[in-house]
């Protein structure tokens, strides 16, 4: 079952084996968002920050998380918001028993998969099209976040058509894609020389840059194949 949800700024695609594992993810972000928003209500500089954020002990989970990851690459918590809901929903979806769920929140994902899944990249206007992650079974939630300089509302610092990161971490693989699209430039070189933001990061496994018509691999990847990317499947406002 596939359902595409939107509230207020998050817009996310979810897929499940039965409605009630997508009730369930509908009902994390309700709240999770609302927990977010009265803490932004009480400190807007939480908001805005583009630096790492001291956390105070009595925040909710979703800022700690947030805040967590964020510190981690060295940039504003809200640069792993999508990816951070992400991870409640699919923790609402595994709590109700789902062994099959994947929430893409704008190209932020978190899944668990007791089957093969395969994921199209997208990378704008890039001539490298057509391409998609082969993803195994697993029994444990992961995160594939991208980022981009030239796709999406999403600020970034840097030229990527698609920066992607892989990490059981879905608020850290979230933060270190913006960290990585933020790193890359223009050019072959470029691309090689963004994956220093992320080689040393505990927790990451591995990373994809594309710019332009170059294509860059650091860490662990999985398999990518040639596939029919439809931009109609792509979760977006």
């Amino acid at each position: 079952m596939k359902e595409h949800f939107q509230l207020k700024e998050t817009i996310v695609t979810i897929i499940a084996d039965e409605q009630f594992h997508i009730e369930a993810a509908k009902e994390a972000i309700h709240i999770h968002r609302a927990k977010l928003e009265r803490y932004i209500r009480s400190d807007p500089f939480f908001k805005t920050t583009l630096e790492p954020y001291h956390c105070p002990d009595d925040a909710p989970e979703i800022v700690k998380r947030l805040a967590r990851a964020s510190n981690a690459m060295g940039i504003g918590p809200m640069s792993a918001v999508a990816g951070t809901i992400a991870s409640f929903a699919i923790e609402a979806m595994i709590a109700t028993g789902a062994t099959y769920a994947i929430v893409d929140n704008g190209g932020d994902i978190a899944l668990i998969n007791n089957r093969p899944v395969v994921m199209g990249i997208y990378a704008g206007e890039s001539p490298i099209k057509d391409l998609a992650f082969k993803l195994g079974p697993r029994d444990s939630v992961t995160g594939v976040c991208t980022s981009s300089g030239t796709v999406g509302p999403s600020i970034s610092f840097g030229m990527a058509d698609a920066a992607i990161v892989f990490s059981d971490d879905v608020p850290l693989a979230d933060s270190a894609a913006t960290a990585l699209a933020n790193a890359v430039g223009i050019g072959a070189k470029s691309v090689e020389d963004a994956f220093n933001v992320v080689r040393d990061i505990a927790g990451i496994k591995g990373a994809v840059v594309i710019q332009g018509q170059y294509i860059g691999m650091w860490g662990d990847v999985p398999e990518i194949s040639r596939a029919d990317v439809r931009y109609e499947c792509i979760t977006k406002g």
